[in-house]
């Protein structure tokens, strides 16, 4: 298919990885150009000091413990609010140098502590061990908010894509679990539902970077079988939530030429139909993963659109 994408995208889809996700070899293949992004992305030089130092935290019972990245303002004084970011890559791709660039603008920008979680990845380790690592880690958080600086009152979870879908994933086990509490979950472009039946996941097979068939891999690694089963849970695929009601206010973005669209947007209005505060921007023109493209007026306006919905969901003082 021929779709309309921003003309300021345009010159940048030959320099983008490839993404083609049919066997674990192609797996492989995609995870070393993932990891050459570094090389075309650009660095980040915050304005302000930013520390940053990995650790590892305890892991779910009998597994290990998880990698995580600290970045915390080197200058602050006094707790501030504290963001769990969990990144991209379709629950088999993604590690802790994917977003390092744009984490760091955040804390530089918003003045808060982020912690960033190495997830175990599908196909080695399907569900639950990645989404229960991401909660495991939300609970250190809590446990050493003190440490971190962090003011357990404005406690809040987002990623992108996968991240995003683990992201809701974890704000519906901290609900259903009786906490940590959280103030926000930020929900980009969100990975939710593995039944593959919307409208965009199944026009959209040749998109850039993500498209049906490497969704249809993506979630038969994270669920270890054929998605669209009758007993997915919904801490795998948040959209077979039944009830939404009691969750922290989201922020959900979404992206035109994405498989992932209209999950997102259907679950923007389940939030807001149970009752939880919820915003939904939606980016014409844009595909997934396109705000990589940083110098696009419209990635540069997402980006500013996470930045003014993190002050807002965390609280962020002004000054």
């Amino acid at each position: 298919m021929t779709y309309a994408i921003d003309p300021e995208l345009l010159p940048w889809l030959d320099m983008l990885p490839a993404v083609t996700l049919t066997d674990y070899d192609a797996l492989v293949a995609a995870r070393s150009s993932m990891g050459q992004l570094g090389e075309v992305l650009p660095a980040y030089e915050p304005v302000t000091p930013v520390d940053v130092r990995n650790t590892t935290v305890p892991g779910p019972s009998d597994a290990p413990d998880v990698p995580v990245r600290v970045y915390s303002p080197a200058n602050r004084t006094g707790a501030v609010p504290g963001l769990l970011y969990l990144h991209g890559g379709g629950f088999v791709l993604g590690d802790l140098d994917m977003f390092h660039a744009s984490l760091l603008r955040l804390v530089d920008e918003l003045g808060i502590v982020i912690v960033s979680v190495d997830y175990r990845l599908a196909p080695e380790h399907p569900f639950p061990a990645p989404v229960e690592d991401c909660y495991a880690a939300l609970q250190w958080v809590e446990a050493k908010a003190a440490e971190l600086g962090i003011d357990p009152a404005r406690l809040g979870v987002g990623g992108e894509s996968a991240g995003g879908g683990l992201a809701a994933a974890v704000a519906l086990l901290a609900r259903d679990r009786g906490g940590p509490a959280l103030s926000f979950q930020y929900l980009g472009i969100p990975e939710l539902d593995d039944r593959l039946g919307t409208p965009s996941m199944r026009a959209y097979t040749d998109t850039p970077l993500w498209n049906r068939p490497n969704a249809i891999f993506s979630w038969t690694s994270y669920l270890g079988a054929e998605p669209g089963g009758d007993d997915v849970s919904p801490y795998a695929a948040p959209a077979r939530a039944a009830d939404l009601a009691g969750l922290p206010p989201a922020f959900v973005t979404t992206c035109q030429f994405d498989p992932l669209r209209d999950e997102g947007i259907e679950y923007a209005r389940r939030l807001a139909h149970a009752g939880v505060a919820t915003e939904l921007r939606h980016y014409p023109g844009t595909f997934h993963g396109s705000g990589m493209v940083e110098t696009a007026e419209i990635s540069r306006r997402m980006f500013a659109d996470e930045v003014e919905a993190l002050r807002r969901g965390l609280r962020v003082s002004a000054g």
